[in-house]
């Protein structure tokens, strides 16, 4: 019965998405720069395997980027759900502080909670249920496909925050230092 109701207002606020347009990449509208993002997992615009979601084991997803620009002291890394029913893309991860000669992230490299800083270098900020680590896709069953964007960002500094930043936050303290980015989308959906 609770499947149901789920389901019935997944349909009922199917066409409530902030969209594409409303993703950090789409917004602040950089070059790639030739920078290039990838998983073995999934192609561009294909299915997130059902592993990486909450209806799986919830891992992170494999991702491996190249062509990062040489003047790059940092990378970023954003995942945003494009389609989820809100006002703003759901944010489901935020790392920052990655060494930019790193060239990816191994499965399951991001935990669920990611206090503090990964043997791989970066730091999590806060994603949108304000947690630091990665929130596997969990879209509303009947809302139809959902799209995830995950965005990285090339930075000519090495940020430092006090605390876990938010969005806004890691974009504010980011943009005038930004010089490249490039992004993935994997798609989800529940029946």
């Amino acid at each position: 019965m609770a499947n149901e109701w789920a389901r019935k207002i997944g349909q009922m606020l199917r066409n409530v998405r902030p969209g594409l347009a409303a993703l950090a990449t789409s917004r602040l509208a950089l070059p790639t720069r030739g920078m290039a993002l990838s998983s073995p997992a999934f192609d561009d615009g294909g299915t997130l395997p059902d592993r990486y979601t909450q209806d799986g084991e919830s891992l992170f997803p494999p991702l491996y980027w190249d062509h990062i620009p040489p003047e790059a002291k940092s990378l970023a890394l954003l995942v945003e759900d494009a389609d989820a029913p809100f006002p703003r893309p759901l944010v489901h991860v935020l790392l920052h502080s990655i060494p930019p000669g790193l060239s990816g992230i191994p499965e399951g490299g991001v935990a669920i909670r990611q206090v503090r800083k990964s043997p791989l270098g970066f730091k999590a900020g806060r994603n949108s249920v304000a947690r630091a680590g990665w929130m596997a896709p969990s879209p509303m069953p009947g809302h139809g496909p959902h799209r995830y964007a995950f965005q990285l960002l090339a930075v000519d500094t090495m940020p430092s925050f006090p605390s876990p930043p938010g969005r806004g936050a890691l974009l504010r303290a980011l943009r005038p230092n930004l010089i490249a980015a490039t992004r993935l989308i994997g798609v989800y959906q529940r029946p």
